[in-house]
């Protein structure tokens, strides 16, 4: 008998990264539009990657298929 394979959701995959040491990165948000208003130093750190922790890193890591 074969068993049934996780299918890794094709939207969080676009969305997250993960690090070799098992951190999740995304993008910052509020930054599709509107970038006129916004002062140069924010969208400056807004290229940075933030990290997701807690509950919801666990569950993007789920739904990669990583746990």
């Amino acid at each position: 008998m074969q068993k049934y394979k996780q299918k890794t959701r094709s939207g969080v995959v676009k969305r997250f990264k993960i690090t070799g040491t098992g951190k999740v990165l995304r993008r910052s948000q509020n930054m599709r539009h509107l970038r006129r208003k916004k002062n140069k130093r924010a969208i400056r750190a807004s290229r940075k990657p933030i990290e997701v922790t807690g509950k919801w890193a666990r569950r993007i890591k789920h739904m990669l298929g990583l746990r």
